[in-house]
């Protein structure tokens, strides 16, 4: 018996968030008095894993398998998880495990809880915290079913060092056709700048920055803190910045580290989705803006001259500690 956690990969490198949920999943191990086992699909070297608690590591390397295909990746952790005997199986809150979720639950007859906020209040009977309501809310659930799959939050948890001496196995899954019914045809994907979703610092921006024209400045804020760019929906609404870069409840959600807004009034809507991330800094001219309320830190005062001064600022600040 053991913990299993599947562990994301992009161009063989782990992500922040699988090294995350393995640190999660070796809290549950140490709970339950077992072990943790990692799944890693053409990913990368398995002592990393072990630095934060992986036991062991079954390694999938299968070309099938380079781009992600729900079906076929939830199979694979699916019949992982009985080959392991896994009562708990971890993943993260990416889209991907998003859709593969439900598909190992099933396939596991598992009870599955997402966006989960902290390590289980209990492991018998097995209850865990976890944000409902778009993050407006938390809930304690607990889960009576044998096998239990949890979708960890990103930044819920932190990475945790507890190092394992991980051993790499081989693990060569059955799969057939009907996992890859849906095929992947192209991927067009951004190289030169920082994912929202990967992102420990976003730098977002709304109305009140009057025009495109003017979101040089936030692209150069976001540089010199190595931020995604993002923004509001009436941004991209209007056109102004693709709807990829939309946060908010209807949009993308954000867990970053540090959450910038700038000439965003706060909707509801908006707050709903970055609600998860740790530190939220506001800029705006309005002191009513209802974004103050839910911000860590607040500037009342124009963009327009508070975001070059910062830039400076900053840009002397990494020059004296290069």
């Amino acid at each position: 018996m053991s913990v299993l956690v599947y562990t994301e990969s992009e161009n063989g490198s782990f992500k922040k968030i699988a090294l995350e949920a393995v640190s999660y999943a070796k809290a549950i191990a140490n709970e339950m008095g077992t072990t943790v086992t990692a799944v890693s699909v053409n990913g990368g070297d398995a002592s990393q894993l072990g630095t934060y608690g992986a036991d062991k590591v079954l390694e999938v390397a299968n070309d099938k398998l380079n781009d992600f295909n729900a079906e076929a990746y939830a199979d694979v952790i699916a019949q992982a998880a009985k080959a392991e005997d896994a009562k708990v199986v971890v993943l993260t809150q990416s889209a991907d495990a998003k859709f593969m979720a439900p598909l190992i639950a099933v396939n596991l007859e598992a009870g599955y809880v997402p966006n989960v906020a902290a390590a289980p209040e209990s492991i018998s009977p097995f209850k865990v915290k976890h944000n409902v309501f778009t993050n407006k809310a938390f809930a304690i659930t607990q889960i009576s079913t044998e096998v239990k799959v949890l979708g960890l939050g990103k930044n819920a948890f932190g990475l945790k060092e507890n190092s394992a001496l991980a051993t790499a196995e081989a693990f060569n899954p059955t799969l057939d056709d009907e996992d890859f019914s849906t095929k992947v045809i192209s991927i067009d994907k951004a190289t030169d700048k920082v994912t929202i979703a990967d992102a420990e610092t976003v730098v977002s921006a709304g109305r009140g920055m009057k025009g495109p024209e003017n979101w040089g400045m936030i692209e150069d804020l976001a540089d010199v803190l190595g931020a995604a760019t993002a923004c509001s929906k009436p941004v991209s609404d209007m056109g102004w910045r693709p709807h990829g870069e939309h946060v908010g409840q209807t949009g993308k959600p954000v867990a970053s580290t540090l959450y910038i807004a700038i000439g965003i009034s706060g909707a509801i809507q908006h707050l709903a989705g970055i609600n998860s991330s740790k530190v939220k800094v506001v800029i705006n001219t309005d002191p009513e803006a209802p974004f103050f309320k839910a911000a860590d830190y607040g500037i009342v005062g124009d963009a327009f001259e508070i975001v070059p001064q910062l830039i400076e600022k900053l840009k002397v600040f990494k020059a004296q500690n290069a």
